[in-house]
């Protein structure tokens, strides 16, 4: 089978291995395509830490696609069924998991790419940062995460503020139910303006989804006293500093959103294919770059320049 190496920092091969071979409990799915997370671009920038070559199909883990052998224990799923899953080599025309870290694909999602695995996120997150009707949120970083973040806090009966660098980002939020947005340009200025926004009193939540060092130092100021401060855009990246000085005086809560347990993700991730169907969440709207599979250079390349318009991107294999 087609597999994607990172062979060095910035250099993608393509390489021919053999099909991997599901052991008693796992399915090998193949591979419809798979999305690009923030998560991956340290690994193809190249970081000190980093071992290279990465393993081949790795770090692909939004990935979805059909069934196509089953290991001789599995009766949950049979050849044919469309489904996503958690897998971490999915830069590859097959990959193989255990059949615990699959959910099916409803019918009304046939031929939809659907990279259910940061939808899950979206969903875990909102679930994390607790948010009500008649709170104000702000939203810090409009890419596929914050966007969904903007649909679902809208959809909760939030009032919902979206800061982002780029102009087509803000009218995105505009566009996906957010009452203000603000661009993520002088850090004083953006204060000032919630301060105004929110009489004096700042957001109730305030969800940081770029992972940068300012923008959470901006989260942090943004939030009212026993506010929330939810983590959602960090990956694993290299330190970062907080503010435990402003943090304690407005005795903030902070939460780090990300999930561990296999079994959290999939809850996410199930709760994601409901909100699609209920149109509470329309991710089609932000599958902006689609690429060939073979063409995941450039896709990384895309990502990393992060243009006008983009918000997700996407590599597909043409198995179907």
């Amino acid at each position: 089978m087609t597999a994607l190496e990172i062979t060095s920092p910035k250099q993608i091969t393509v390489k021919h291995i053999p099909l991997p071979e599901p052991a008693d409990d796992e399915v090998r799915i193949k591979m419809e395509g798979c999305g690009l997370c923030a998560s991956n671009l340290p690994v193809w920038e190249g970081r000190e830490w980093f071992t290279y070559p990465v393993q081949a199909g790795n770090p692909g883990h939004e990935g979805w696609g059909v069934v196509d052998a089953i290991g001789k224990n599995v009766t949950d799923y049979q050849p044919g069924e469309r489904v996503a899953a958690i897998t971490f080599n999915a830069f590859a025309e097959y990959d193989v998991t255990k059949a615990s870290n699959l959910i099916r694909l409803p019918a009304e999602l046939n031929d939809v790419p659907f990279p259910a695995e940061p939808l899950g996120c979206a969903m875990n997150i909102f679930d994390r940062s607790d948010i009500r009707a008649g709170q104000t949120i702000a939203i810090i970083g409009v890419g596929f995460l914050g966007a969904l973040l903007v649909q679902l806090a809208h959809s909760a009966g939030a009032k919902v503020i979206a800061l982002a660098r780029k102009d087509s980002a803000l009218n995105l939020a505009k566009e996906l139910g957010a009452d203000e947005v603000i661009k993520l340009d002088d850090h004083w200025q953006i204060i000032e303006k919630v301060k105004e926004l929110t009489n004096g009193n700042f957001c109730e939540r305030v969800i940081e989804a770029t992972g940068k060092q300012w923008p959470l130092d901006l989260a942090a100021e943004l939030t009212a006293v026993r506010g929330k401060l939810i983590i959602a855009g960090y990956h694993q990246d290299g330190m970062r500093q907080v503010n435990v000085q402003l943090w304690n005086w407005r005795g903030i809560d902070v939460i780090n959103a990300h999930e561990r347990d296999p079994e959290e993700y999939l809850k996410g991730m199930r709760n994601a294919v409901q909100a699609v169907k209920d149109g509470v969440i329309t991710p089609q709207r932000l599958l902006t770059h689609v690429f060939s599979a073979t063409d995941l250079q450039k896709a990384f390349e895309t990502h990393h320049q992060n243009p006008e318009g983009f918000v997700k991107a996407l590599i597909t294999f043409n198995n179907r």
